[in-house]
């Protein structure tokens, strides 16, 4: 019997599920302001797993590289339900190197 396909779902399950809470957590800490790391980080691991040759490494950081990403989206809207009182909102958030220049740039959408 081969159980890869499963851990394989399970895995991936786990990875959106938490996907969920370090959006909500990381926009209440550290603010929208991160995006950008936070889809850089994202790309990179999804090209790293381009590379690797190992199989179930290889999808598992694509399905992490692709959370990320996908997550990085979602800071701005998670930004919006704070403000509007549906989470926790904290005001003193932790700045990225480079804020100044990032709250020019137009947060990403999906």
């Amino acid at each position: 019997m081969n159980w890869s396909g499963i851990l394989l779902g399970a895995a991936t399950l786990l990875i959106i599920g938490l996907g969920f809470v370090w959006v909500i957590r990381g926009e209440r800490y550290l603010g929208l302001l991160w995006w950008p790391y936070v889809l850089g980080a994202g790309l990179l691991l999804a090209l790293l797993a381009c590379f690797v040759q190992e199989e179930w490494l290889s999808a598992l950081l694509g399905v992490f590289g692709a959370s990320l990403a996908w997550g990085s989206t979602e800071l701005r809207d998670q930004a919006v339900r704070a403000e509007l009182g549906w989470f926790p909102f904290r005001a003193e958030k932790i700045l990225p190197p480079g804020a100044e220049i990032i709250r020019r740039w137009r947060a990403p959408r999906l």
